[in-house]
């Protein structure tokens, strides 16, 4: 990447004005990352954010998770809820709070592509559960996969009489986005998306698959599953139309790219199917909350 290129400094100059993640965001992604962690840790971070603590009451208490008694106890949502979840929660509400607004959004459809971000994310955590990752791993792979096609953001939003081109041609030609960027706005999403893990200093494992869930193979050789697994789960996603963030038509000859570097058969995933539909739904619920607070 020529971090000179006039092209990539139109979209530095963008991603340097956008807000960082908030510091109780980056302070429950550090929390639940100790082994240690406990529900009280998480509730002193979350108590002294109001709108955090509000999105997590209201999980708790939406039809999806509620109970018969409505519950008003942070460190019982956070008990009942799980720290993971809590931590999903906050970090869909801050990458929301910085890209949730229509104005984000020129040509990208907004809510298709946050649908397809959330099917992503459960679908790569799927994959990690069905093939044994760590379970102290496995919430990365969640997060790597929601956040893995943010890069198209400022693309849309920098170059969008461009990137409207590219997003047709890609429709027109039955053919990869990537490339369609590349011809047209000069500069794909896997830029971009690295210079935004950098600016919120996402870690290197989620950096990886923000710059090369289309090329695994280019990948850090100790990051390589990660990415691997959130280009096969956007690749199902894309396939199984869940949301839409403007990959219409998979590359055949990719998926089977992915799949042999994974070692593993198309039909090896069909078991996930229900796991992943369940998953959906329950992400679903808080990203919904998310939204709510933006609008």
């Amino acid at each position: 990447m020529d971090r000179q290129d006039p092209l990539i400094q139109k979209i530095q100059v963008f991603i340097d004005r956008m807000p960082c993640l908030s510091t109780t965001a980056s302070k429950v992604l550090e929390v639940c990352n100790s082994p240690r962690t406990s529900a009280n840790d998480l509730n002193r971070v979350i108590s002294l954010d109001p709108i955090l603590t509000g999105n997590v009451l209201k999980l708790i208490n939406s039809a999806y998770y509620s109970s018969l008694n409505q519950n008003s106890s942070l460190v019982r949502a956070i008990i009942m809820l799980g720290l993971n979840t809590v931590k999903n929660l906050a970090l869909s509400t801050a990458v929301i709070g910085a890209f949730g607004k229509k104005s984000s959004f020129t040509t990208l459809p907004m809510d298709a592509f946050w649908a397809h971000s959330i099917g992503v994310g459960v679908t790569a955590k799927a994959m990690a559960v069905a093939r044994n990752v760590l379970s102290t791993e496995r919430e990365e792979y969640f997060v790597a996969g929601m956040l893995h096609d943010l890069g198209k953001i400022p693309l849309n939003t920098c170059f969008s009489e461009n990137y409207g081109q590219a997003l047709q041609l890609a429709a027109l030609e039955q053919n990869s986005l990537l490339k369609a960027e590349q011809l047209l706005v000069g500069v794909d999403h896997g830029v971009a998306g690295r210079l935004i893990g950098e600016k919120w200093r996402l870690g290197p494992a989620i950096i990886e698959a923000l710059a090369h869930h289309h090329a695994p193979e280019q990948a850090l050789d100790e990051h390589r599953d990660l990415v691997a697994t959130v280009a096969l789960a956007n690749l199902y996603a894309n396939i199984y139309k869940i949301g839409s963030a403007g990959d219409l038509h998979p590359e055949n000859t990719f998926l089977m790219r992915v799949l042999e570097i994974m070692g593993l058969k198309w039909d090896d995933l069909q078991p996930l199917q229900a796991i992943v539909n369940s998953e959906i739904d329950k992400a679903q619920a808080f990203l919904n909350l998310t939204e709510r607070e933006m609008k």
